[in-house]
């Protein structure tokens, strides 16, 4: 069930934070970024701060796939 869970974390997570940063990108693609950014945000989240409950976990899962859209686009230019 948790597996769910990040799936369905991350693609809501993934669809928010691609709209914001403006990337086309397609379902796996979003929902492996928010995935990521689950993971990311999450570990950071959790290392900074007692947040409990989902939605501390989705606010973590956004924020970190910000964080890995931003760098994406970095490397991306630098290429």
């Amino acid at each position: 069930m948790p597996i769910l869970m990040l799936i369905i974390i991350g693609a809501a997570a993934g669809f928010l934070a691609t709209r914001v940063m403006k990337v086309d990108t397609g379902v796996l693609m979003t929902v492996a970024i928010g995935i990521a950014g689950a993971l990311i945000g999450g570990l950071l989240l959790r290392a900074l701060s007692v947040l409990a409950g989902s939605l501390g976990g989705f606010v973590g899962a956004v924020l970190g796939a910000l964080l890995l859209i931003w760098i994406w686009k970095k490397l991306k230019e630098n290429s």
